[in-house]
């Protein structure tokens, strides 16, 4: 059956509706795809009475306390089904059988039982229909997730640990869920109500929803004590008896519940002769309750059956050439030959003589020997054609506070600018590292700020990665971190070889969020925009100086970061971490038609995508990096990294080209998007590892994290050296 509502309904409540919908009808599946719902029966005659109970079915969920819909008034009216369903309403309702079927249609797996903790195995899936040979048809991703479970209450917990007469030691701070589900998402524990009154229990009773939190407020213990909950970054507390709650397993709460934390991570690592076996006996238990609404679950997408839905790169993408200085060529895996050889591909107008030094002050905060790795670090510098003069200075921490550290920092670091570095490197203490999460911040971003504020570069390394005083792990030390030395003071190690298609520049764009610490929301700040030519080649970047709200750039923010003079009459790839949002598409548009240019938009979005595999004898393997996945015409999931079978799996990015009517916009194959993509993680000059990212929006995240602490080029929005590496 297909229906519709009047007044019209917007998409967040047509699919809150329809789920709830689908909860409480025996036998009957609902979704809403704009403008219509449509309804699925179990048997030929779940649907006579459809229609007829619309207004009993909307009384019900106001009942239940669904307030997105209690005060609502619509008028039902079904539609005439006079053409065939679509790929895309197939899926949703497929979806939807396996989300709402009771019993739940698939199994959950325990990997690890141990003092009540489990790490368990659940299957994770979404609809994602798929176009094959130019037709949409109807598909679902089917994967798996592995999560923690404490099998006990928050009332077992308490009971039987020896730290039960000291409640408020046990129980504050503790992270806990409700076991009605009355709130979704995990909740703090704030505080402990000690003998609460009986009128006092009462109303809290009047006020639950579920049984289970009614019977907690009456049982023994909640003459004892009540716990109140913060959900969220919301303000109110929720009572709660303590029967009524599940403590959650966290890398802080662990040890609470004797387990090791690294042991339960280590069990979350699925191998891949497991993998294949989880994804069959799930594959079987979705078709079997598919099977109850009339579906039939076909082949899974497979190269074989399908190969024009798969792409890989003619050439191993490792072995894309890239051109370093003196016109040598060379290739990802050689990197540092190629510095070695050729030198980098373009010096800084401020080293263009070769006998200028690089200016290098290393800032030893941690005190560990540094005379040797020193030295081996000149050496390095000298083997890729740079002279450099180090000014070391040690400070000692010992018996300081955190304070008197950052301001014993701050002092050493303003008399470093009497004449100041291209770059500081900073040694820095072990225990920084997760300084960040004290009230007064981490030494690494309290120097990061200092010397960004002046457009000095900087590194850092913990003096841990310098313990072992052996020379190959040195080596790999350095390996890494010259490349970046010599990009941070604005050099170009190297570019690719041959000109990427299609654009004449790419640019990356970014919103980055970040909690606020006391209210709910979030404060969000426009990241930096990197523009790269032809060769990938970084040429320029922009920060936005103004923090801005809500996801969207603004129209005047997008206007100011994509320069008319430099892009008149050129075609612009935009890369979005994320969706556009808002108005972002319809300005950018009228913006380049404006100012004379093209552009190609392209959202890049890092989770919710299928895992690719390959298989090989029978069982699933990792996927090839440059494994991509043909989703549609202006869709795929592309591989961009790989990962040993002991860390997981590649979680491929999902690219989907933006299509419109427009004289500015152009939409090429989604083949050449993948291809420009993949081979724009290339050029991470920072790291000798591919990121996963397109350089045209890695680090951006990382900028906005920083420009929101306050930490920016404050005097120099616009520079020509990648200080984020």
């Amino acid at each position: 059956m297909c229906f519709q509502l009047q007044p019209e309904i917007e998409q967040k409540e047509g699919i809150s509706l329809s789920f709830h919908l689908s909860r409480i009808l025996p036998y009957i599946v609902v979704v809403w795809d704009k403008p219509y719902f449509y309804a699925l029966g179990k048997f030929k005659n779940s649907m006579q009475e459809f229609g007829r109970d619309w207004e009993s079915m909307l009384e019900q969920i106001a009942l239940e306390g669904i307030k997105d819909f209690s005060d609502r008034t619509w008028q039902f009216q079904e539609v005439p089904l006079t053409e065939t369903v679509s790929g895309n309403v197939i899926s949703l309702l497929a979806y939807q059988v396996l989300k709402t079927s009771k019993p739940y249609p698939f199994s959950s797996i325990t990997a690890l039982s141990k003092n009540g903790v489990q790490v368990r195995r659940e299957a994770k899936f979404w609809a994602e229909p798929i176009e094959i040979d130019g037709t949409l048809q109807a598909a679902i991703t089917l994967t798996f997730k592995s999560k923690f479970l404490l099998t006990k209450t928050l009332a077992d917990f308490y009971l039987n640990h020896p730290d039960k007469d000291n409640p408020e030691k046990l129980l504050i701070d503790l992270n806990v869920r409700s076991l009605s589900g009355d709130i979704q998402g995990n909740g703090t524990i704030t505080q402990l109500i000690k003998e609460p009154s009986l009128i006092h229990k009462q109303k809290l009773i009047h006020l639950a929803k579920s049984e289970i939190s009614k019977q907690a407020l009456q049982d023994h213990l909640s003459n004892k004590f009540l716990v109140a909950v913060k959900f969220g970054k919301g303000k109110k507390l929720y009572e709660y008896g303590i029967t009524a709650l599940r403590p959650c397993v966290t890398s802080e709460t662990a040890s609470k519940f004797g387990v090791n934390w690294g042991d339960l991570l280590k069990e979350t690592k699925i191998p891949y002769k497991k993998r294949t076996e989880l994804l069959a006996t799930y594959k079987e238990e979705a078709k079997n309750a598919l099977n109850n609404y009339g579906f039939e679950l076909g082949l899974s997408i497979n190269s074989r059956h399908y190969p024009d839905s798969f792409w890989q790169p003619q050439v191993p993408i490792e072995n894309t050439p890239l051109l370093f200085g003196n016109g040598f060529i060379g290739v990802q895996s050689k990197i540092l030959t190629g510095l070695s050889k050729g030198g980098v591909y373009r010096r800084h107008k401020k080293f263009s003589d070769p006998s200028r030094l690089i200016r290098i002050t290393v800032l030893n905060l941690c005190e560990v020997g540094l005379d040797y790795f020193i030295e081996q670090l000149k050496e390095r510098l000298k083997s890729y054609k740079f002279e450099s003069l180090f000014v070391i200075n040690s400070i000692s921490l010992k018996n300081l506070s955190g304070t008197q550290a950052r301001a014993k920092v701050e002092e050493v670091v303003n008399e470093l600018m009497e004449i100041p570095p291209e770059i500081v490197l900073a040694f820095l203490p072990q225990s920084d590292r997760n300084a960040d999460e004290e009230e007064g911040g981490s030494l690494y971003h309290k120097i990061y700020d200092l010397l960004l504020s002046r457009q000095i570069a900087s590194q850092m390394i913990y003096e841990d990665t310098l313990k072992n005083p052996d020379y190959y792990k040195y080596k790999n030390i350095l390996n890494q971190v010259v490349p970046g030395i010599l990009a941070k003071v604005g050099n170009l190690p190297f570019v690719l070889a041959e000109p990427l298609p299609i654009a004449d520049y790419f640019i990356g764009l970014d919103i980055s969020r970040e909690s606020k610490t006391k209210l709910s929301g979030t404060v969000n700040a426009c990241a930096s925009i990197r523009l790269h030519g032809k060769q990938g080649e970084f040429i320029r970047y922009r920060l936005e100086d103004a923090l801005i709200e809500g996801e969207e750039i603004p129209k005047r923010v997008l206007e100011k970061l994509l320069p008319a003079k430099e892009l008149q009459g050129k075609t612009v790839l935009i890369h979005r971490d994320g969706y556009f949002c808002g108005q972002e598409v319809a300005n950018l548009l009228e913006w380049a038609e404006a100012i004379g240019c093209k552009l190609i938009l392209v959202e890049c979005r890092k989770s919710g995508s299928p895992r690719l595999y390959n298989f090989v004898n029978k069982t699933i393997t990792a996927p090839e990096k440059g494994l991509a996945l043909r989703i549609s015409s202006t869709e795929a999931v592309l591989v961009t990294t790989q990962v040993t079978e002991e860390i997981g799996l590649a979680d491929p990015l999902r690219l989907t080209v933006i299509t419109a009517n427009h004289p500015a916009l152009i939409s090429p194959p989604i083949e050449q998007v993948v291809e420009i993509t993949l081979k724009l993680t290339l050029l991470h000059h920072g790291a000798l590892k591919m990121p996963r990212l397109p350089m045209t929006v890695y680090g951006a995240h990382k900028t906005a994290k920083l420009r929101l602490r306050g930490i920016y080029p404050s005097s120099m929005l616009e520079g020509d050296c990648q200080f984020w590496l």
